[in-house]
């Protein structure tokens, strides 16, 4: 795979996940009324229309502080610069560190794209287990954390081209 087809790959799935993060929280802002529910697998799953003003699973969420938002999306900028610049570079032959860069700046952009235009994101998946239960969250987010899995499975599991295996003689 030439550099160019691999970038052009690339910002496809960024613009996958944005166009699905930014339908499926309108579907959800239209239909769902907000903090409302709706049950798909009882015990375990349902959708919950919820906005966040915080950053993710809520952090900073109950801060009052005049400069949280600035301050969420100057970061968001930061890591969208930072993601942009590793996924530019990475010409190498690890699929599994561009999808995961993919991965990132689409869900990056998708909740940047929410604060810029409303100062909160729209949260609605929650995953629960009784009365144990997650941080409700969208599509973004579960791109971010997908993309980051990859680049920590990459980085534990890849051996770089420069090692060579020690055999016994």
């Amino acid at each position: 795979m030439t550099k160019n087809s691999a970038r052009a790959i690339y910002l496809l799935i960024v613009l996958v996940v944005v166009v699905l993060d930014r339908w499926t929280k309108h579907l959800v802002a239209q239909r769902i009324r907000l903090y409302a529910h709706i049950q798909v697998i009882p015990g375990f799953f349902r959708l919950t229309h919820t906005e966040n003003t915080g950053a993710a699973f809520s952090l900073f969420a109950d801060s009052t502080a005049p400069w949280k938002t600035g301050l969420l999306i100057a970061f968001s900028v930061i890591a969208l610069i930072v993601v942009s610049a590793l996924l530019w570079k990475n010409h190498h032959a690890h699929i599994a560190t561009g999808v995961g860069l993919s991965l990132i700046m689409g869900g990056a952009l998708g909740n940047l794209w929410d604060r810029l235009a409303s100062g909160r994101v729209v949260d609605f998946l929650l995953v629960y287990v009784k009365q144990y239960q997650w941080p409700v969250f969208n599509l973004a987010d579960s791109a971010i954390v997908v993309g980051a899995g990859l680049l920590i499975v990459e980085i534990l599991f890849h051996k770089s081209s420069g090692q060579e295996e020690t055999r016994p003689s």
